[in-house]
């Protein structure tokens, strides 16, 4: 993992790359070598956007280009998703961007070289790349990028509104490759194989269509699952379906808790570190309670035979029983997988089940279907109508996405209590599991698990919050959130409003510039600007002044160089965006937040300092100053793999102990009061 941000010159070879919204281009790099600097600790494998690429790299070629490398982020808020965990069990130690062109030194040429699963991986990744390509060529826009997907798993190329219109519909789940669509392509193949067997009644006789229509299906879904780029999702469907099938081939039950277990287990086994994420989790709790609830279901008295004898009455029934089929599936996956995108996503679609209950039809008769037919036309190069109507049926999935998320019903979550998730799972797997009246204990526990969170005071919001670069603060005031940047990050400040379910904001009061700011000057090879005692004298009056302009709990803000800020406390706050204003800030302010590279964590007034430095070893902060002060940082200790490169230190090549490590920096320190040069 990059230990922190540099701007280096990259040369490597190409493994992947996928196509955004925007047409820019996402590398998977294999990292050969960095120089101007040369990087102590290169990763191994990087991601690098590129922009303007009007013909992509192929996979395999060897590249060079000047680009901007960062570790991949931690958590925006202390327990919020740490992306770091995630990019270091997929191998990739730093996210960046290429300035300008990169340059291409030589092609892929002859891979025979290679070991054979390097040769097969790199002849996958060609061929997802290249039916991606092909889909997106017969449908512009959103809906080939949609196709795509549900072919290969690439979604960078829905745009973002598609995308958001989805989540929000609680059809999200159709762009995942997971058990709907592996069941989808298994069951059209499974059914019509043994359709079309049953055509000749000698075959039928003969032989066991119903095994021999399984093994298709089992050869269908495996290639399916090659092409699908492995995402844990489509993981889980292909072991869940490949079991069913196998079962079938022995005369066993297909439907069982047994084979939800087998798939966990074989992933687990595969990729253990999966089991932390929001896609296991949901894949599984959806598969957990539709299997019960289907067990259940076929354990029910038939009371539909006395409708069934009535004339004409079996065409009503087919139909009654798809359109129930879709709500109870949609209506129990919904259910059952709330509680992890309320905990993970902060977020629950209320209009799901009307949702699927309009798309799904569309999705098994149309999308589907035809897709997989112009998937095995592909290689002939008659696929062009089969997408059209393919991309028909998704256009009318995309409309009823956009339709269903202008209602509204998006309803946003807060943290939860850090006993809630586990203690509701628990709940869960007793209905799930139990056969007995035993499960009805889970539900019991489920509903005293929300009446005691519905019920408990709500938790107070952490007054002050802190990137983890330092770069931007917030002060949470009236409800709302008052940022130091008129247009903050949204990357780290939309998270910071999804934990806290805070949308409402308030930009910082901008002061006119003059020059009661000092530009200073620079010293040769200086990284901060020198003020002089007049300089610093005219910016602590500065401060002053511009904290009489506005209320407590609001910022003013001298463009991105300074902010001040009286808090709810009385405690003032100054964010400065250069060390060279740190002696002024000290002498104002109670707390100091800069994304300067200092090692100190005090003022020798006394006041406090975040920096980089600090900020580096501590992750983001959020801080309570209410009765009871309180600092929360993202990570006490750096011991994890994946948030090891925290302490290391290029200097001298050798990692810090955790142990015992202060709060808010790697090193404890305090500053002199304003002098010529602080």
């Amino acid at each position: 993992m990059l230990d922190s941000p540099v701007t280096t010159t990259v040369t490597g070879r190409v493994e992947r790359r996928e196509i955004d919204d925007r047409g820019r281009w996402r590398y998977i790099i294999d990292v050969v070598a960095t120089d101007a600097p040369a990087v102590h600790r290169p990763p191994e494998k990087v991601s690098i956007l590129a922009r303007g690429q009007d013909v992509p790299f192929d996979l395999g070629d060897l590249v060079r280009g000047k680009a901007r490398l960062t570790p991949p982020a931690g958590p925006a808020l202390p327990g919020m998703n740490d992306f770091a965990f995630r990019a270091y069990f997929n191998g990739i130690g730093a996210n960046g961007f290429f300035y300008g062109q990169p340059d291409l030194l030589s092609p892929a040429g002859d891979v025979s070289d290679r070991p054979f699963l390097a040769k097969f991986d790199l002849w996958l990744a060609a061929l997802r790349g290249s039916i991606g390509d092909r889909i997106r060529a017969i449908l512009p826009g959103d809906t080939g990028a949609f196709a795509a997907s549900l072919v290969n798993d690439e979604r960078r190329a829905i745009s973002q509104e598609t995308t958001e219109a989805l989540r929000v519909s609680g059809l999200a789940h159709i762009i995942a490759i997971s058990g709907l669509n592996m069941a989808l392509s298994a069951g059209i193949f499974y059914v019509g194989m043994r359709y079309a067997l049953s055509l000749f009644p000698g075959v039928a006789q003969r032989w066991p269509t119903k095994k021999i229509a399984a093994l298709g299906a089992l050869v269908t879904v495996t290639a399916y699952y090659f092409i699908s780029g492995f995402g844990v999702s489509a993981e889980r469907a292909f072991v869940m379906m490949a079991i069913m099938l196998v079962a079938v081939l022995f005369d066993r039950s297909s439907v069982s808790l047994r084979n939800v277990a087998l798939s966990a287990i074989a992933i687990l086994i595969l990729s253990p570190s999966e089991a932390l994420g929001p896609s296991f989790q949901m894949s599984f709790a959806a598969t957990l309670a539709l299997v019960s609830g289907y067990s259940l279901w076929t354990r029910r008295p038939m009371r539909e035979r006395r409708f069934l004898a009535l004339p004409g009455s079996r065409p009503i029934a087919v139909i009654a029983r798809f359109f129930a089929g879709i709500a109870s599936t949609s209506f129990i996956g919904g259910a059952s997988t709330a509680i992890f995108s309320i905990e993970h996503f902060h977020r629950l679609a209320t209009y799901g089940l009307v949702a699927n209950l309009a798309a799904m039809p569309v999705v098994s008769f149309i999308v589907m279907p035809v897709g997989m037919l112009a998937t095995l036309l592909m290689p002939f190069g008659l696929d062009y109508y089969p997408w059209k109507i393919t991309g028909f049926g998704l256009d009318l999935v995309i409309f009823v996405a956009k339709t269903v998320a202008a209602w509204g019903g998006n309803i946003p979550f807060a943290r939860l209590p850090g006993w809630f998730f586990p203690v509701i799972i628990a709940g869960f797997l007793l209905m799930t599991i139990l056969r007995t009246r035993l499960r009805h204990a889970g539900a019991l526990l489920i509903a005293l698990s929300i009446a005691s969170v519905a019920l408990m005071p709500r938790a107070l919001k952490p007054e002050l919050l802190i990137s983890e670069d330092g770069e931007l603060v917030a002060i949470f005031h009236d409800g709302r959130l008052e940022p130091n940047r008129e247009r903050p990050p949204d990357f780290t400040f939309k998270q910071w409003q999804s934990g806290l379910a805070v949308f409402d904001e308030q930009p910082p009061k901008m002061l006119p510039k003059d020059d009661t700011t000092p530009s200073g000057r620079r010293k040769p090879g200086s990284p901060r600007l020198t003020l002089d005692a007049e300089q610093q004298r005219t910016l602590r009056h500065a401060i002053e002044a511009a904290l009489d302009q506005v209320p407590p709990g609001s910022f003013a803000c001298h463009g991105k160089d300074w902010c001040a800020a009286i808090l709810d406390n009385g405690q003032i706050l100054v964010t400065i965006d250069d060390a060279g204003y740190l002696g002024p800030a000290c002498e104002t302010a109670d707390i100091v937040v800069t994304p300067a590279r200092l090692r100190l964590d005090r003022c020798r007034s006394g006041a406090k300092i975040f920096t980089a430095a600090g900020l580096r070893r501590t992750g983001s902060v959020e801080m309570d100053l209410s009765e009871d002060p309180s600092i929360t940082v993202a990570f006490p200790s750096v011991e994890r793999p994946w948030n090891r490169h925290r302490a290391y230190d290029w200097r001298t090549g050798t990692f810090a102990s955790s142990t015992g490590s202060p709060p808010v920096s790697d090193s404890g320190g305090s500053i002199p009061p304003a002098s010529p040069e602080p």
